[in-house]
């Protein structure tokens, strides 16, 4: 199984001092992480993309690149690119020239997005939500599978012949579809017999296993091979020395990010008796010692099967230096272990 890690690269203010970091500083600690994930031996890293002041990348390629030259084997991947709000050609070209530069390591993950900002910024219309995902992605998987494109839709301007380059090193260039909560988007993915990955960041795991189902059942219908398609689960969660030191120094950062998020969507407080309920065997937060961290995934890839698991680790500010910590033992004491097992059980 490939294991890697998330980031936003939050800039939200430190929990116990009030002080938040600037944009400039963040994005370089996010290479220093990316760079940290490869020498450690983690397989993925991907960076999301908003469009607020929480966050300092509004565009993974750009971040991504910058770390493909300071990286050797690790994948990088956009989690997520907001495709409904993007140019699938653009989307594409900035894509397949990090793959380029990094020698076939570039992943796109395509998604809806989980915020709207970028719906006004780039003029598109919330109510052609789910439109314009369906005609984005269907344009960017023609750009992919041909470099040169005829094409129509509704939302944007008709293509006629063009040819769209530099083209990929890897052929295909890897699309994941990047899943929340909706099981539309999992019947879409194992229609169109593309890898998914499933963001998992509340409740309990069990429940996504209808998801993962609707995903591999869809597939078959539509003649492809469910065992040949790729699954990721991400989550949150953080990793220290021992359960209950990890615990408090994730506790500040992880409910000031939620709770900052449940005001803006009209959700009720988050508390401590529902962290730790999101921190006990059952829940969906990955948060504790190394082995409580690998108790989880193997848990979670007991329900799931998956190929992937990341870790997104950075929910709220956290130290950098205690990320850098976290992201060192999930490479030196989680990732052997769950490998270990995952090969055991298939053997």
């Amino acid at each position: 199984m490939e294991l890697g890690i998330t980031s936003f690269g939050e800039v939200t203010p430190d929990p116990q001092w009030g002080r938040a970091i600037d944009p400039g500083t963040r994005l370089r600690d996010v290479i220093e992480e990316i760079e940290l994930a490869d020498q450690v031996g983690l397989e993925v890293f991907g960076v999301g993309e908003h469009h607020r002041p929480d966050f300092s990348v509004s565009a993974p390629a750009v971040v991504l690149a910058a770390a493909a030259a300071r990286t050797k084997s690790i994948r990088l991947a956009s989690a997520v690119t907001v495709l409904s709000s993007d140019d699938p050609v653009r989307v594409y070209q900035d894509f397949a020239t990090l793959d380029l530069l990094s020698g076939g390591r570039a992943e796109i993950w395509a998604g809806r997005g989980s915020f709207i900002e970028s719906f006004p910024l780039f003029g598109q219309d919330l109510a052609d939500y789910d439109e314009l995902f369906t005609e984005k992605l269907e344009l960017l998987l023609k750009v992919r599978a041909s470099e040169k494109v005829t094409w129509s839709g509704k939302h944007r301007p008709p293509i006629g012949n063009r040819g769209v380059y530099p083209r990929a090193q890897q052929d295909p260039l890897p699309v994941w579809i990047a899943v929340g909560g909706t099981p539309q988007s999992a019947v879409r993915a194992g229609t169109l017999g593309l890898p998914m990955t499933i963001a998992i960041i509340g409740g309990m795991p069990e429940r996504f296993t209808t998801f993962v189902d609707l995903y591999r059942e869809a597939a078959q219908r539509a003649g492809h091979d469910p065992s040949t398609l790729k699954l990721a689960i991400n989550s949150h969660g953080y990793i220290g020395e021992d359960s209950d030191g990890a615990a408090a120094e994730y506790y500040r950062p992880y409910v000031g990010m939620m709770n900052k998020i449940g005001r803006e969507r009209g959700w009720g407080g988050f508390d401590r008796a529902q962290y730790e309920a999101l921190r006990s065997p059952r829940g969906a937060l990955l948060v504790g010692g190394p082995q409580q961290v690998i108790d989880k995934i193997l848990f979670e890839h007991e329900l799931f099967a998956n190929d992937r698991f990341l870790l997104h680790i950075s929910v709220g500010t956290l130290p950098h230096d205690k990320v850098l910590k976290a992201i060192e033992l999930f490479g030196t004491k989680v990732a052997p272990a769950v490998r270990s097992a995952v090969a055991a059980a298939r053997a």
